[in-house]
């Protein structure tokens, strides 16, 4: 019996570490490149964050045998801004990355509802199962959320240092991610669909 609930235990907290190495994949070319700009400066910083995402993509890819689409969105703007920030020695491009990429996203979330389709019940599908309705409004909120970063990034980085935006980017933006993904609890209670066992 106690060998059984050992086994229990151990298979309860594979997914904790799961997701505790996702978040650590997610968020650790973030923190280093916060660490290296505030050593370093913002050209070394981001190229921290090119080849640190790349890796980070590719051990999630070993790990759990998938990448999702919008990290590897993701990681197709990082490597595009970040090498444009080095080539051209401006941390313009960087700087604006969140900005362009919050847009298009929000931008492929709207023009696909108005075209009758759900890209983010593509992209969340095996995860979550909704009511259109819950759909609906779970891609509004998160057009709106994406909207709100792009114009929070605006104001950032014309406004701040670039230290100071760098902060912003690592620390602030991922508040605003948490803030919204609070926001969309309701949604996802209501208007979720229970799977059959």
């Amino acid at each position: 019996m106690a060998v059984e609930n050992k086994k229990d235990k151990i298979k309860s907290d594979i997914p904790v570490q799961k997701e505790g190495y996702k978040s650590l994949l997610e968020m650790g070319p973030l923190l280093l490149f916060f660490a290296v700009n505030y050593f370093y400066g913002i050209f070394a910083g981001t190229a921290i964050l090119v080849v640190s995402t790349i890796i980070s993509l590719v051990i999630s890819r070993v790990l759990y045998k998938s990448i999702p689409m919008l990290a590897a969105f993701g990681c197709v703007a990082v490597v595009l801004f970040g090498s444009l920030t080095l080539i051209f020695d401006n941390d313009l491009f960087i700087k604006i990355k969140p900005t362009v990429v919050s847009l298009i996203i929000a931008g492929i979330l709207l023009l696909g509802k108005v075209m009758g389709k759900n890209p983010l019940a593509i992209v969340m599908k095996s995860s979550i199962s909704l009511q259109e309705e819950g759909w609906t409004k779970l891609t509004l909120l998160w057009v709106f959320m994406f909207i709100v970063m792009a114009i929070a990034n605006e104001i950032a980085w014309r406004n701040l240092t670039t230290d100071q935006w760098v902060s912003f980017k690592a620390f602030g933006i991922p508040v605003l991610s948490v803030f919204f993904g609070l926001l969309s609890l309701p949604i996802l209670k209501k208007y979720q669909i229970e799977k059959k066992i």
